[in-house]
Protein backbone atom coordinates (compact mmCIF):
# COMPACT_ATOMS: atom_id res chain seq x y z
CA UNK A 1 0.00 0.00 0.00
CA UNK A 2 1.78 3.15 -1.22
CA UNK A 3 0.60 6.44 0.23
CA UNK A 4 2.54 8.84 -1.96
CA UNK A 5 1.13 11.86 -3.76
CA UNK A 6 2.54 14.04 -6.51
CA UNK A 7 3.43 16.87 -4.09
CA UNK A 8 5.64 16.34 -1.04
CA UNK A 9 2.99 18.02 1.07
CA UNK A 10 0.65 15.19 0.11
CA UNK A 11 3.08 12.36 0.84
CA UNK A 12 1.97 10.12 3.69
CA UNK A 13 4.47 8.13 5.71
CA UNK A 14 3.91 4.84 7.46
CA UNK A 15 4.44 5.21 11.18
CA UNK A 16 7.48 2.94 10.99
CA UNK A 17 9.13 5.48 8.65
CA UNK A 18 7.89 8.53 10.56
CA UNK A 19 9.69 7.56 13.78
CA UNK A 20 13.03 8.09 12.01
CA UNK A 21 12.04 11.55 10.73
CA UNK A 22 12.91 13.48 13.89
CA UNK A 23 12.22 17.25 13.77
CA UNK A 24 10.55 16.94 10.35
CA UNK A 25 6.98 17.72 9.33
CA UNK A 26 5.19 14.57 8.16
CA UNK A 27 1.71 13.43 7.15
CA UNK A 28 0.33 10.33 8.86
CA UNK A 29 -2.83 8.28 8.94
CA UNK A 30 -3.58 5.64 11.55
CA UNK A 31 -5.98 4.01 13.96
CA UNK A 32 -6.67 5.73 17.30
CA UNK A 33 -5.83 3.00 19.80
CA UNK A 34 -5.77 5.21 22.90
CA UNK A 35 -6.77 8.72 23.89
CA UNK A 36 -6.73 10.94 26.95
CA UNK A 37 -9.09 13.63 28.18
CA UNK A 38 -8.58 17.30 27.20
CA UNK A 39 -6.74 19.45 29.72
CA UNK A 40 -5.75 23.08 30.07
CA UNK A 41 -2.08 23.72 29.36
CA UNK A 42 0.11 25.93 31.52
CA UNK A 43 -0.56 28.75 29.05
CA UNK A 44 -3.82 29.63 27.31
CA UNK A 45 -4.09 26.52 25.14
CA UNK A 46 -5.90 23.23 25.61
CA UNK A 47 -4.25 19.92 24.81
CA UNK A 48 -4.88 16.19 24.61
CA UNK A 49 -2.90 13.12 23.62
CA UNK A 50 -3.87 10.30 21.26
CA UNK A 51 -1.97 7.15 20.43
CA UNK A 52 -2.17 5.95 16.82
CA UNK A 53 -1.09 2.72 15.16
CA UNK A 54 -0.88 1.12 11.73
CA UNK A 55 0.19 -2.25 10.36
CA UNK A 56 3.86 -1.20 10.35
CA UNK A 57 3.93 -0.08 13.98
CA UNK A 58 1.28 -1.95 16.05
CA UNK A 59 2.46 -0.63 19.42
CA UNK A 60 1.72 2.90 18.19
CA UNK A 61 3.07 6.39 18.88
CA UNK A 62 1.62 9.29 20.85
CA UNK A 63 0.36 12.45 19.16
CA UNK A 64 0.09 15.63 21.23
CA UNK A 65 -2.58 18.13 20.13
CA UNK A 66 -2.76 21.79 21.07
CA UNK A 67 -5.65 24.14 20.32
CA UNK A 68 -7.09 27.47 21.40
CA UNK A 69 -10.29 25.79 22.65
CA UNK A 70 -11.53 22.35 23.67
CA UNK A 71 -13.96 22.34 20.75
CA UNK A 72 -11.14 22.35 18.17
CA UNK A 73 -9.32 19.37 19.72
CA UNK A 74 -10.06 15.89 18.27
CA UNK A 75 -13.23 14.41 19.75
CA UNK A 76 -12.94 10.68 19.10
CA UNK A 77 -16.33 8.99 18.93
CA UNK A 78 -14.94 5.52 19.49
CA UNK A 79 -11.55 3.90 20.15
CA UNK A 80 -10.52 2.29 16.86
CA UNK A 81 -11.56 5.24 14.70
CA UNK A 82 -9.13 6.51 12.05
CA UNK A 83 -7.33 9.86 12.06
CA UNK A 84 -5.61 11.65 9.20
CA UNK A 85 -2.81 14.04 10.24
CA UNK A 86 -1.10 16.70 8.13
CA UNK A 87 2.11 18.59 8.89
CA UNK A 88 2.82 17.21 12.34
CA UNK A 89 6.37 17.39 13.70
CA UNK A 90 8.14 14.24 14.90
CA UNK A 91 9.90 14.67 18.25
CA UNK A 92 12.15 12.53 20.44
CA UNK A 93 11.95 12.43 24.22
CA UNK A 94 13.34 10.26 27.00
CA UNK A 95 10.27 8.01 26.88
CA UNK A 96 10.26 7.58 23.10
CA UNK A 97 9.20 9.13 19.79
CA UNK A 98 6.00 11.14 19.46
CA UNK A 99 4.26 13.48 17.02
CA UNK A 100 3.57 17.10 17.91
CA UNK A 101 0.85 19.21 16.31
CA UNK A 102 1.01 22.96 15.88
CA UNK A 103 -2.26 24.87 16.05
CA UNK A 104 -1.21 27.21 13.21
CA UNK A 105 -0.30 24.71 10.49
CA UNK A 106 -1.18 21.12 11.58
CA UNK A 107 -4.58 19.66 10.60
CA UNK A 108 -6.55 16.49 11.27
CA UNK A 109 -9.66 14.58 10.19
CA UNK A 110 -11.46 11.79 12.02
CA UNK A 111 -13.23 8.89 10.28
CA UNK A 112 -15.25 5.96 11.58
CA UNK A 113 -13.13 2.86 12.05
CA UNK A 114 -14.15 -0.76 11.57
CA UNK A 115 -17.80 -0.91 10.58
CA UNK A 116 -17.80 2.52 8.96
CA UNK A 117 -19.55 2.71 5.59
CA UNK A 118 -18.60 6.10 4.20
CA UNK A 119 -15.46 8.16 3.70
CA UNK A 120 -16.62 11.51 5.01
CA UNK A 121 -14.80 12.63 8.19
CA UNK A 122 -17.07 13.26 11.16
CA UNK A 123 -14.73 15.93 12.53
CA UNK A 124 -12.01 18.07 10.98
CA UNK A 125 -9.78 20.87 12.16
CA UNK A 126 -10.74 24.34 10.85
CA UNK A 127 -8.17 24.48 7.99
CA UNK A 128 -8.31 20.83 6.94
CA UNK A 129 -8.59 20.12 3.20
CA UNK A 130 -10.27 16.90 2.10
CA UNK A 131 -8.22 14.72 -0.28
CA UNK A 132 -9.63 12.37 -2.89
CA UNK A 133 -7.33 9.53 -1.82
CA UNK A 134 -8.71 9.42 1.74
CA UNK A 135 -11.13 6.62 0.87
CA UNK A 136 -8.23 4.32 -0.07
CA UNK A 137 -6.42 4.97 3.21
CA UNK A 138 -9.54 4.49 5.30
CA UNK A 139 -10.54 1.30 3.46
CA UNK A 140 -7.14 -0.33 3.98
CA UNK A 141 -7.07 0.51 7.67
CA UNK A 142 -10.62 -0.77 8.19
CA UNK A 143 -9.59 -4.08 6.62
CA UNK A 144 -6.51 -4.24 8.85
CA UNK A 145 -8.64 -3.62 11.93
CA UNK A 146 -10.64 -6.82 11.37
CA UNK A 147 -7.79 -8.97 12.71
CA UNK A 148 -5.94 -6.29 14.69
CA UNK A 149 -4.81 -6.99 18.26
CA UNK A 150 -3.33 -4.12 20.27
CA UNK A 151 0.31 -4.57 21.22
CA UNK A 152 0.07 -4.24 25.01
CA UNK A 153 3.78 -4.21 25.75
CA UNK A 154 4.13 -4.90 29.47
CA UNK A 155 0.39 -5.64 29.71
CA UNK A 156 0.03 -4.20 33.22
CA UNK A 157 -3.72 -4.64 33.58
CA UNK A 158 -5.25 -5.74 36.86
CA UNK A 159 -8.45 -7.52 37.74
CA UNK A 160 -10.90 -6.05 40.24
CA UNK A 161 -9.77 -8.75 42.66
CA UNK A 162 -6.33 -7.07 42.79
CA UNK A 163 -7.42 -3.51 43.66
CA UNK A 164 -5.44 -1.60 46.30
CA UNK A 165 -6.63 1.59 47.94
CA UNK A 166 -4.97 4.77 46.71
CA UNK A 167 -3.38 3.16 43.65
CA UNK A 168 -3.97 4.05 40.00
CA UNK A 169 -4.64 0.98 37.89
CA UNK A 170 -5.48 -0.09 34.34
CA UNK A 171 -8.70 -2.09 34.04
CA UNK A 172 -10.18 -4.29 31.34
CA UNK A 173 -13.89 -4.19 32.09
CA UNK A 174 -17.39 -4.35 30.68
CA UNK A 175 -19.55 -1.24 30.92
CA UNK A 176 -22.88 -2.33 32.43
CA UNK A 177 -24.68 0.97 32.99
CA UNK A 178 -24.16 4.73 33.13
CA UNK A 179 -26.34 6.85 35.42
CA UNK A 180 -26.57 10.46 36.54
CA UNK A 181 -26.60 10.36 40.35
CA UNK A 182 -26.92 14.16 40.76
CA UNK A 183 -26.84 17.14 38.42
CA UNK A 184 -23.75 16.74 36.22
CA UNK A 185 -22.50 13.88 38.44
CA UNK A 186 -22.18 10.56 36.66
CA UNK A 187 -21.34 7.01 37.71
CA UNK A 188 -20.34 4.08 35.53
CA UNK A 189 -21.00 0.48 36.60
CA UNK A 190 -18.22 -1.80 35.33
CA UNK A 191 -17.48 -5.51 35.80
CA UNK A 192 -14.79 -8.04 34.94
CA UNK A 193 -16.13 -11.21 36.56
CA UNK A 194 -13.88 -11.17 39.66
CA UNK A 195 -14.50 -10.20 43.29
CA UNK A 196 -12.93 -7.11 44.85
CA UNK A 197 -10.98 -7.89 48.04
CA UNK A 198 -12.78 -7.41 51.37
CA UNK A 199 -12.12 -4.09 53.11
CA UNK A 200 -11.58 -3.40 56.79
CA UNK A 201 -14.31 -1.26 58.35
CA UNK A 202 -13.21 1.93 60.10
CA UNK A 203 -16.64 2.91 61.44
CA UNK A 204 -17.27 2.40 65.15
CA UNK A 205 -20.14 0.17 66.18
CA UNK A 206 -21.93 3.05 67.91
CA UNK A 207 -21.88 5.10 64.69
CA UNK A 208 -24.63 2.92 63.25
CA UNK A 209 -27.34 4.82 65.12
CA UNK A 210 -26.73 8.33 63.74
CA UNK A 211 -24.42 7.63 60.80
CA UNK A 212 -25.20 4.16 59.45
CA UNK A 213 -23.06 2.49 56.80
CA UNK A 214 -24.70 3.09 53.40
CA UNK A 215 -25.90 0.16 51.32
CA UNK A 216 -24.56 1.74 48.13
CA UNK A 217 -22.44 4.68 47.01
CA UNK A 218 -25.31 6.46 45.26
CA UNK A 219 -27.88 8.49 47.22
CA UNK A 220 -30.65 6.21 45.93
CA UNK A 221 -31.29 2.52 45.30
CA UNK A 222 -30.85 1.33 41.74
CA UNK A 223 -34.22 0.29 40.28
CA UNK A 224 -35.01 -3.40 40.37
CA UNK A 225 -35.54 -3.64 36.62
CA UNK A 226 -31.94 -2.45 36.18
CA UNK A 227 -30.58 -4.77 38.87
CA UNK A 228 -32.19 -7.73 37.11
CA UNK A 229 -30.01 -7.08 34.03
CA UNK A 230 -26.71 -7.06 35.95
CA UNK A 231 -24.40 -10.05 36.59
CA UNK A 232 -25.02 -11.83 39.89
CA UNK A 233 -21.44 -13.13 40.22
CA UNK A 234 -18.42 -10.83 40.53
CA UNK A 235 -18.16 -7.30 41.89
CA UNK A 236 -19.81 -4.44 40.03
CA UNK A 237 -17.43 -1.52 40.54
CA UNK A 238 -18.95 1.94 40.69
CA UNK A 239 -16.68 4.41 38.89
CA UNK A 240 -17.38 8.11 39.29
CA UNK A 241 -16.38 10.71 36.70
CA UNK A 242 -14.69 13.85 37.94
CA UNK A 243 -16.91 16.85 37.22
CA UNK A 244 -16.15 18.46 33.89
CA UNK A 245 -14.91 15.25 32.27
CA UNK A 246 -18.35 13.74 31.63
CA UNK A 247 -18.79 15.71 28.39
CA UNK A 248 -15.71 14.01 26.95
CA UNK A 249 -16.71 10.48 27.98
CA UNK A 250 -20.44 9.85 28.04
CA UNK A 251 -20.70 9.34 24.27
CA UNK A 252 -18.09 6.53 24.55
CA UNK A 253 -19.64 4.55 27.40
CA UNK A 254 -22.04 2.15 25.73
CA UNK A 255 -23.63 -0.50 27.96
CA UNK A 256 -22.45 -3.99 27.01
CA UNK A 257 -19.14 -2.74 25.57
CA UNK A 258 -15.80 -4.00 26.89
CA UNK A 259 -13.25 -1.21 27.39
CA UNK A 260 -9.77 -0.60 28.69
CA UNK A 261 -9.68 2.20 31.25
CA UNK A 262 -6.15 3.34 32.06
CA UNK A 263 -5.07 5.22 35.16
CA UNK A 264 -8.22 4.75 37.24
CA UNK A 265 -7.86 5.92 40.84
CA UNK A 266 -8.96 3.32 43.43
CA UNK A 267 -10.69 4.61 46.55
CA UNK A 268 -12.61 3.20 49.52
CA UNK A 269 -15.71 5.01 50.75
CA UNK A 270 -17.77 3.72 53.69
CA UNK A 271 -16.17 0.30 53.29
CA UNK A 272 -17.08 0.12 49.58
CA UNK A 273 -14.68 0.12 46.64
CA UNK A 274 -15.05 2.79 43.97
CA UNK A 275 -13.02 4.00 41.02
CA UNK A 276 -12.49 7.59 39.91
CA UNK A 277 -11.99 8.79 36.34
CA UNK A 278 -9.73 11.84 36.52
CA UNK A 279 -8.22 14.11 33.89
CA UNK A 280 -5.29 11.65 33.73
CA UNK A 281 -7.48 8.69 32.74
CA UNK A 282 -7.13 7.31 29.20
CA UNK A 283 -9.32 5.07 27.04
CA UNK A 284 -7.75 2.28 24.97
CA UNK A 285 -9.14 0.40 22.00
CA UNK A 286 -10.33 -3.16 22.64
CA UNK A 287 -11.10 -5.48 19.71
CA UNK A 288 -14.33 -7.44 20.02
CA UNK A 289 -12.48 -10.75 20.44
CA UNK A 290 -9.60 -9.52 22.58
CA UNK A 291 -7.93 -12.30 24.59
CA UNK A 292 -8.12 -10.29 27.83
CA UNK A 293 -11.88 -9.95 27.46
CA UNK A 294 -12.24 -13.71 26.93
CA UNK A 295 -10.19 -14.32 30.08
CA UNK A 296 -12.43 -12.01 32.10
CA UNK A 297 -15.54 -13.85 30.97
CA UNK A 298 -14.05 -17.16 32.10
CA UNK A 299 -13.31 -15.68 35.53
CA UNK A 300 -16.99 -14.93 35.96
CA UNK A 301 -17.68 -18.66 36.24
CA UNK A 302 -15.93 -18.79 39.64
CA UNK A 303 -17.71 -17.69 42.82
CA UNK A 304 -14.75 -16.48 44.85
CA UNK A 305 -16.60 -16.04 48.14
CA UNK A 306 -17.40 -19.73 48.44
CA UNK A 307 -13.69 -20.38 48.98
CA UNK A 308 -14.09 -18.74 52.39
CA UNK A 309 -16.90 -21.04 53.57
CA UNK A 310 -14.59 -23.22 55.69
CA UNK A 311 -13.68 -20.21 57.87
CA UNK A 312 -17.25 -19.37 58.88
CA UNK A 313 -18.02 -19.28 62.63
CA UNK A 314 -21.64 -20.29 61.97
CA UNK A 315 -23.86 -23.24 61.14
CA UNK A 316 -26.87 -23.37 58.83
CA UNK A 317 -29.76 -25.80 58.57
CA UNK A 318 -30.02 -26.19 54.80
CA UNK A 319 -26.83 -27.97 53.78
CA UNK A 320 -28.44 -29.28 50.59
CA UNK A 321 -29.18 -25.78 49.27
CA UNK A 322 -26.49 -24.28 47.00
CA UNK A 323 -24.88 -20.96 47.91
CA UNK A 324 -25.99 -17.85 46.05
CA UNK A 325 -24.74 -14.25 46.07
CA UNK A 326 -26.55 -11.28 47.54
CA UNK A 327 -27.12 -10.03 44.01
CA UNK A 328 -28.98 -13.29 43.36
CA UNK A 329 -31.08 -12.48 46.42
CA UNK A 330 -31.77 -8.89 45.35
CA UNK A 331 -32.78 -9.87 41.82
CA UNK A 332 -34.82 -12.95 42.64
CA UNK A 333 -38.10 -12.98 40.75
CA UNK A 334 -39.81 -14.37 43.85
CA UNK A 335 -40.68 -11.84 46.52
CA UNK A 336 -40.91 -14.58 49.15
CA UNK A 337 -38.03 -17.02 48.93
CA UNK A 338 -35.21 -18.65 50.93
CA UNK A 339 -31.47 -18.50 50.20
CA UNK A 340 -28.11 -19.59 51.61
CA UNK A 341 -25.23 -17.11 51.39
CA UNK A 342 -21.67 -16.43 52.52
CA UNK A 343 -21.45 -12.87 53.86
CA UNK A 344 -19.65 -10.50 56.21
CA UNK A 345 -21.50 -8.60 58.94
CA UNK A 346 -20.19 -5.03 58.69
CA UNK A 347 -22.62 -3.29 61.08
CA UNK A 348 -25.23 -4.08 63.72
CA UNK A 349 -28.09 -2.11 65.27
CA UNK A 350 -28.56 -1.75 68.15
CA UNK A 351 -24.86 -2.08 68.88
CA UNK A 352 -25.14 -2.62 72.66
CA UNK A 353 -25.84 -6.28 73.40
CA UNK A 354 -28.03 -5.20 76.32
CA UNK A 355 -30.42 -3.79 73.70
CA UNK A 356 -30.57 -6.86 71.46
CA UNK A 357 -33.94 -7.81 73.01
CA UNK A 358 -37.02 -5.69 73.61
CA UNK A 359 -38.69 -5.34 77.00
CA UNK A 360 -40.69 -8.53 76.44
CA UNK A 361 -37.49 -10.53 75.69
CA UNK A 362 -37.88 -10.65 71.90
CA UNK A 363 -34.72 -10.41 69.81
CA UNK A 364 -34.87 -7.38 67.45
CA UNK A 365 -31.58 -6.79 65.60
CA UNK A 366 -30.69 -5.34 62.22
CA UNK A 367 -27.49 -6.55 60.57
CA UNK A 368 -25.79 -4.91 57.61
CA UNK A 369 -24.34 -7.76 55.57
CA UNK A 370 -22.29 -7.77 52.40
CA UNK A 371 -20.55 -9.97 49.90
CA UNK A 372 -18.58 -8.89 46.81
CA UNK A 373 -21.80 -8.35 44.86
CA UNK A 374 -24.03 -6.29 47.19
CA UNK A 375 -24.76 -4.95 50.67
CA UNK A 376 -28.18 -5.28 52.33
CA UNK A 377 -29.96 -5.04 55.69
CA UNK A 378 -31.13 -8.31 57.25
CA UNK A 379 -33.14 -8.65 60.47
CA UNK A 380 -32.72 -11.19 63.26
CA UNK A 381 -36.10 -11.45 64.93
CA UNK A 382 -37.69 -13.43 67.77
CA UNK A 383 -37.08 -17.19 67.50
CA UNK A 384 -34.46 -16.68 64.80
CA UNK A 385 -32.43 -14.74 67.39
CA UNK A 386 -32.83 -17.57 69.89
CA UNK A 387 -31.45 -19.95 67.25
CA UNK A 388 -28.67 -17.56 66.20
CA UNK A 389 -27.33 -16.85 69.71
CA UNK A 390 -28.10 -20.32 71.10
CA UNK A 391 -30.72 -19.15 73.57
CA UNK A 392 -30.30 -16.22 75.94
CA UNK A 393 -26.61 -16.09 76.88
CA UNK A 394 -25.07 -13.68 79.36
CA UNK A 395 -23.97 -10.17 78.41
CA UNK A 396 -20.31 -11.25 78.40
CA UNK A 397 -20.98 -14.14 76.02
CA UNK A 398 -23.12 -11.96 73.76
CA UNK A 399 -20.34 -9.39 73.65
CA UNK A 400 -17.84 -12.04 72.57
CA UNK A 401 -20.23 -13.36 69.93
CA UNK A 402 -20.91 -9.86 68.62
CA UNK A 403 -17.20 -8.99 68.52
CA UNK A 404 -16.36 -12.19 66.67
CA UNK A 405 -19.17 -11.65 64.19
CA UNK A 406 -18.16 -8.07 63.37
CA UNK A 407 -14.39 -8.56 63.50
CA UNK A 408 -13.84 -6.29 66.50
CA UNK A 409 -10.20 -6.28 67.60
CA UNK A 410 -9.72 -7.21 71.26
CA UNK A 411 -6.82 -7.27 73.69
CA UNK A 412 -5.53 -10.38 75.42
CA UNK A 413 -7.86 -9.70 78.33
CA UNK A 414 -10.84 -9.60 75.96
CA UNK A 415 -11.39 -5.84 76.09
CA UNK A 416 -12.12 -4.06 72.82
CA UNK A 417 -9.51 -1.96 71.02
CA UNK A 418 -11.62 1.09 70.23
CA UNK A 419 -9.59 2.70 67.41
CA UNK A 420 -8.68 -0.45 65.47
CA UNK A 421 -10.37 -1.16 62.12
CA UNK A 422 -12.69 -4.12 62.04
CA UNK A 423 -12.18 -7.14 59.78
CA UNK A 424 -15.41 -9.17 59.84
CA UNK A 425 -15.02 -12.87 58.99
CA UNK A 426 -17.02 -14.66 56.33
CA UNK A 427 -20.08 -16.40 57.78
CA UNK A 428 -22.71 -18.68 56.37
CA UNK A 429 -26.33 -17.69 56.82
CA UNK A 430 -29.80 -18.51 55.60
CA UNK A 431 -31.91 -15.61 54.35
CA UNK A 432 -35.61 -15.31 53.67
CA UNK A 433 -37.18 -12.48 51.69
CA UNK A 434 -40.67 -11.17 52.28
CA UNK A 435 -42.69 -8.00 51.77
CA UNK A 436 -44.45 -5.66 54.15
CA UNK A 437 -47.06 -4.27 51.77
CA UNK A 438 -48.94 -6.75 49.56
CA UNK A 439 -49.70 -3.93 47.15
CA UNK A 440 -46.00 -3.02 46.81
CA UNK A 441 -44.17 -6.33 46.79
CA UNK A 442 -41.00 -4.96 45.15
CA UNK A 443 -40.56 -1.67 46.96
CA UNK A 444 -41.19 -3.14 50.41
CA UNK A 445 -39.07 -6.27 50.16
CA UNK A 446 -37.29 -7.13 53.43
CA UNK A 447 -34.80 -9.80 54.49
CA UNK A 448 -34.48 -11.93 57.63
CA UNK A 449 -31.81 -14.33 58.84
CA UNK A 450 -33.17 -17.71 59.90
CA UNK A 451 -31.91 -21.26 60.41
CA UNK A 452 -28.46 -19.93 61.34
CA UNK A 453 -26.43 -20.48 64.53
CA UNK A 454 -23.41 -18.41 65.58
CA UNK A 455 -20.79 -20.88 66.91
CA UNK A 456 -17.76 -18.56 67.06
Amino acid sequence: MEWEMERDDYKFLKIRDAVSSINQKVNLIGVVVEFGLPKKSKGTDYFCTLKISDETYPKGISVNFFAASEETLPRVLSPGDIIELSRVVMKAHNDGIYAHTHKKFSTFALYQGKGGVDFVPYQTSPTFRLRDQASTFVTDLRKWLVAFQVDEGSNNFVFLRDLKEGERVDLVCKVLHVCEVAKDEWTILVWDGTDTPPISIDAKLEDEMNNPLPLQLEPFNLPRDLLSTLPTVGTILHVIIDKGNEKHLLHLLNAGKWMKLLNILCEVHAGLWRGVITSFTRIRYLPDEDSLMVGCQRCSMIVMICLHASFCPSEVDFDHVPFVTLMDVLTSSKATAKFKCVVRVVAIFPWRVEDFRSHDGTYRIRLTIEDPTARIHALIYDEDGVKFFDGYPSVDILNRKRNTLLGVAVKEDGKEIEVAPRNPPWVQCCLKSYYLDKNDIWGSRQYRIFGTKHVG
